[in-house]
């Protein structure tokens, strides 16, 4: 049976392919962000104070060049 093609140009796309850097995530994940939305609910209930946190969706992006 006929292989579907040779070893030697294994992996040869992949390896030419510029590596891009990936762009920093701009929102916590769902457990991270409800974690904190609850702990907030919590300290609002007994009365405590919340410090204030800029959540990184507010942040304004930087201008592409």
């Amino acid at each position: 049976m006929p292989t579907h093609g040779s070893m030697t140009k294994a992996g040869k796309v992949r390896s030419q392919t510029p590596k891009i850097e990936k762009r920093p995530k701009r929102n916590l994940p769902p457990r991270e962000r409800n974690r904190r939305e609850y702990w907030i609910r919590k300290r609002k209930e007994a009365g405590l104070p919340v410090p204030t946190v800029v959540p990184p969706s507010s942040v304004p992006r930087k201008k592409q060049a």
